[in-house]
């Protein structure tokens, strides 16, 4: 996909043969494994299926895995109930986009503060709303009392 090659043109494209579980897919998991990361964070079309298959079997083989609950989607909201219960009971880490997003950033005392903070109003719309109160409260404390 273009829009995945734009944004993280270091990333590896691993083609599948049919195997609607990419663990099930050899050069798939040698890719994995060749990170040498031990924590995953994962999303998929499905979560019943493109997230959950692969996060079972990853955390079986000793992987720490987080599904990013909202990240990806299912027909029903049967099927991520029973998803996130599967989650659960297998070992796997139920998360959110937004979670993710404040783990990683964990400071605004970083030079890409701005551009993380674009990403929060993408997934919380309002969020621009508390920049734009912290922007003018910062104003106010540098501007002189009358």
């Amino acid at each position: 996909m273009p829009e995945h090659q734009e944004a993280a043109p270091h990333a590896q494209y691993i083609p599948r043969h049919g195997e609607v579980n990419a663990w099930d897919n050899e050069a798939f998991v040698k890719a994995v494994r060749d990170t040498g990361k031990k924590t995953l964070i994962m999303a998929g079309v499905w979560t019943s299926v493109c997230v959950m298959f692969p996060a079972l079997d990853a955390t079986a083989a000793g992987f720490k895995v987080y599904a990013v609950m909202d990240a990806s989607g299912d027909p029903s909201e049967m099927a991520s109930r029973t998803t996130l219960a599967r989650f659960v009971q297998g070992g796997v880490v139920p998360t959110t986009a937004n979670a993710v997003i404040c783990e990683i950033h964990r400071t605004w005392n970083r030079p890409e503060a701005a551009e993380l903070a674009q990403l929060y109003t993408m997934v919380a719309p309002n969020y621009r709303a508390v920049m734009e109160s912290y922007q003018m409260a910062q104003q106010a404390a540098k501007t002189p009392a009358r």
